[in-house]
Formats: C-alpha cells, structure tokens, sequence
C-alpha cells in the first residue's frame, strides 16, 4: 500500500508561523508534513523496528540511502542518532532527543541534522493497530521551506516502505 501524505496545515489555511517566535524568525513559514502506511504488523514489532538500533540499520532511508550506523537511547531525555551515506558518497547525521516515548503506541522527538545549524524539528510517529495491520502517522513539525518539506517527504515514504519490506522479508535490503 502506497503512503498516504496529508498536505501541510500551514499550507492550506496560510497559518505556518508559530506566535512565539522572535521578529526575525516569524518571517518563515513553519511547514508540517503528515505520512501514512499501513504495514502488516503488530505495534509492538513496528515500535521494535524504530527504535532498536540493530534493526534500524536493516531499514532506515529511502531507496538510494543506506543507514551505515545508529544509536538509542530510548527514554525520555535520551538521544538517538543516525547515519545515512546517500547515492553520492555523502554522509548525513540525524540527531535528536526523545520528549515522549509510549511504547508501542507513540513516539516523539526531535529532529535535526548535524551539525545543528537552527531550529531543529519535531517528529512523531504513531502507531494505530487495525487488526492484523498497523497504520504508522509519521507527522514532521517545524520544517522550514516548502522545498525541505518536499524532500523529507520522498524521505519519510521510502522510509516506511523500506520498514514494510524489512518486516516482511526479514532481511537487510542492499
């Protein structure tokens, strides 16, 4: 089954900047980005997947990208990091901080790449059974451009794909 994507709040009602922000940051627009897939698999095993290193290693990025290495801390104040060696060579770390970790319905935390360079994102992920299946909502918050939305979402849906293959496969995809 194919990622549903829900477009943008900010974009749809043109309400994207955050009232607490500074002068000069509320000149940005403040982008939301939501994904879906429905894997077949319980909560449980798809919270185990996302949050254990070992297997996220399996999975994680999209086609093209290859997660080379990953650390959890899984716990509230804990931090996760992640990297990924894209198609040209390139090695991209992703790293952030668990604010809710609600096993295995919910995760939240954020988001950003190293080295930190601004505002960094949140990201939570739920997981909704529905009987043999699980519907996974990754909803991204605080993205900065329409552009940045643009690649996280090819990101975040070859990501789930990635984790629906593994999950039936088994296996490490090449």
């Amino acid at each position: 089954m194919a990622a549903k994507v829900a477009p943008a709040a900010g974009l749809q009602r043109g309400a994207g900047m955050a009232a607490d922000r500074t002068e000069h940051e509320a000149a940005a627009p403040v982008v939301t980005l939501i994904v879906r897939r429905t894997i077949r698999a319980s909560a449980a095993r798809l919270f185990e997947a996302w949050t254990q290193a070992g297997q996220l290693r399996h999975w994680w990025g999209p086609e093209g990208v290859v997660c080379i290495d990953a650390a959890v801390d899984l716990r509230v104040g804990g931090r996760y990091r992640i990297a990924n060696r894209l198609p040209d060579g390139k090695i991209l770390w992703i790293a952030g901080e668990f604010e809710t970790v609600e096993a295995p319905y919910k995760l939240v935390y954020t988001w950003a790449l190293e080295p930190v360079s601004g505002p960094t994102e949140r990201v939570t992920v739920q997981f909704r059974p529905q009987g043999e299946a699980t519907e996974v909502i990754v909803t991204h918050e605080g993205i900065p451009t329409v552009p940045i939305r643009q690649r996280h979402e090819q990101g975040w849906e070859g990501c789930l794909a990635a984790l629906a293959n593994y999950l039936q496969s088994g296996t490490r995809r090449a």
